[in-house]
C-alpha cells in the first residue's frame, strides 16, 4: 500500500510558475513510475506527466509538455511537478498518483487526496 500526499497548489495569475510536491509513504518508492493527473471542473480527470521509477524516463500530455516538467527524489520518496507559464486552461486538481510498475503506463493503483490549483487572467 502506498500514500501519496500532495501540496504546493494555489492561486496564481497567468503567466506564473508553482511547483507542486507528493510525499510517499513506503520503502520502495523507486520501484513505483509515479504521475500527475488532473481534473478541472465539468472534465474527465486527465493524465499530465509521468516518470519511470529511477527517473530516466518521463512522459508529458501536449498540453504541457515544454511547460511543465516532472522530476522524483527517490531518497526524499518525493516527486515534484514544476508548472511554468500557467494559464486559466491550467486550473483543476491536481493529483498525485502511483503505478505498481516501474516504467511510465498512465494506469496507477494509488492516488493522492488532490491539491487545487487555480490560474486567474
Amino acid at each position: 500500500q502506498v500514500q501519496l500526499v500532495e501540496s504546493g497548489g494555489g492561486l496564481v495569475r497567468t503567466g506564473s510558475s508553482l511547483r507542486l510536491s507528493c510525499v510517499a509513504s513506503g520503502r520502495t518508492f523507486s520501484n513505483y513510475a509515479m504521475d500527475w493527473f488532473r481534473q478541472a471542473p465539468g472534465k474527465e480527470r486527465e493524465f499530465v506527466a509521468g516518470i519511470s521509477g529511477r527517473g530516466e524516463s518521463t512522459s508529458y500530455s501536449d498540453s504541457v509538455k515544454g511547460r511543465f516538467t516532472i522530476s522524483r527524489d527517490n531518497a526524499e520518496n518525493t516527486v515534484y511537478l514544476q508548472m511554468n507559464s500557467l494559464s486559466p486552461e491550467d486550473t483543476a486538481v491536481y493529483y498525485c498518483a502511483a503505478e505498481r510498475k516501474l516504467y511510465i503506463t498512465g494506469t496507477p493503483q494509488y492516488w493522492g487526496q488532490g491539491t487545487q490549483v487555480t490560474v486567474s487572467s
